[in-house]
């Protein structure tokens, strides 16, 4: 196994406990659906589906949805909610940095949170545009790194060890002149819009020890801290709490996101 397969293993293995937070990631797909203009009859989709939310909300507008993501848990979980809304989606338990599709196969490529994590953009969004027919749009949802849940990417990234060489940090797809540079000539029509996410919790520490057992990389550093050293893991919880309370108003966290939307030439 190559040091790519490993660590996608380990991010299939990470988030497969996401889907008691998807709740908070339905109104942002609703957004992310309006955002690229999805009609009925188009062929959609959703790379890195998750749970679902995306692919259900584009299929209850009678779009033709294809849904993929890594993770098998999360696809038993997306089954059940298409079912729950009556409404039929393509589910394939696949990699977003090999889409097993033909090229051209879609009218519309999404994304919401779930790309961002494949560990190389270029063979992501290459393989995205790849599926997506000329004149097609793409669009995705992604966190900026000055904002809560990049930050907090960064924070937990900075309490573990390093990436393999050549993994790029998830981030980095919230930076717009990033953004341009990986669609690069491929694309016209780019529009950037920014919506906000609200995550209910009583309190900053409240919200943290939720998403210690839900967000695939703190499952990780906990995993990593709780025996091996849990001096470090208080001194993390401590900066995460207070990262969290700079973002909590009204027993919520609010949670700034970038959407992007293109055509493909």
């Amino acid at each position: 196994m190559d040091q790519f397969e490993g660590f996608k293993d380990l991010q299939r293995q990470s988030w497969a406990h996401f889907a008691p937070l998807e709740m908070v990631t339905m109104i942002p797909a609703a957004r992310l659906v309006s955002f690229a203009g999805v009609p009925a009859g188009q062929r959609v989709l959703d790379v890195a589906c998750g749970t679902g939310v995306v692919s259900v909300t584009a299929a209850r507008l009678r779009a033709q949805v294809t849904g993929l993501d890594l993770t098998p848990e999360l696809l038993d979980r997306a089954r059940h909610n298409s079912e729950v809304a009556q409404v039929q989606v393509d589910w394939h338990e696949g990699d977003a940095e090999k889409l097993p599709f033909e090229d051209g196969a879609f009218d519309v490529v999404l994304s919401q949170f779930g790309h961002i994590f494949a560990p190389r953009p270029h063979l992501a969004i290459a393989e995205m545009l790849r599926v997506l027919k000329p004149g097609g749009t793409v669009a995705f949802s992604t966190w900026p790194p000055d904002q809560f849940i990049g930050r907090m990417f960064s924070l937990t990234a900075s309490y573990m060890p390093p990436p393999p060489p050549g993994v790029s940090p998830p981030v980095q797809w919230g930076e717009q002149a990033i953004v341009r540079e990986r669609l690069g000539n491929a694309v016209t029509d780019i529009v950037f819009e920014s919506g906000t996410m609200l995550s209910a919790a009583l309190s900053p520490q409240h919200f943290r020890m939720a998403t210690e057992h839900t967000v695939g990389p703190l499952i990780k550093l906990v995993e990593a801290l709780e025996i091996a050293d849990p001096v470090r893991l208080a001194a993390f919880r401590e900066e995460y709490d207070a990262l969290a309370a700079k973002f909590f108003q009204d027993n919520s966290i609010r949670q700034v996101y970038l959407m992007t939307r293109a055509k493909k030439i």
